[in-house]
């Protein structure tokens, strides 16, 4: 008997943006998601939130057939030292 392959399921894959907010806590959103923005006490307590919100947002949209947003956007980290910072 031959297996039959299930369709492969598609991921998606955001930014997510945690950013110090007012009160010691956390404001996450992921920008590609408008609206899908949540906060925590804490760095992975908004990490979770967040998550939870994303699941829920893209679940929504797909329930009600509507288009699923993809990342198209791109951020890095660049590092800087002291001797390469000059003053004006």
């Amino acid at each position: 008997m031959a297996k039959t392959k299930s369709p492969k399921k598609p991921f998606f894959t955001y930014r997510a943006i945690i950013e110090p907010d007012e009160g010691n806590t956390f404001h996450a959103y992921i920008p590609a998601l408008p609206g899908c923005h949540t906060w925590g006490s804490s760095v992975p307590e908004a990490r979770k939130h967040l998550r939870e919100a994303a699941l829920l947002y893209i679940g929504s949209l797909i329930e009600h057939k509507e288009h699923v947003p993809q990342e198209e956007g791109f951020e890095f980290v660049e590092t800087f030292s002291a001797d390469e910072v000059k003053t004006f």
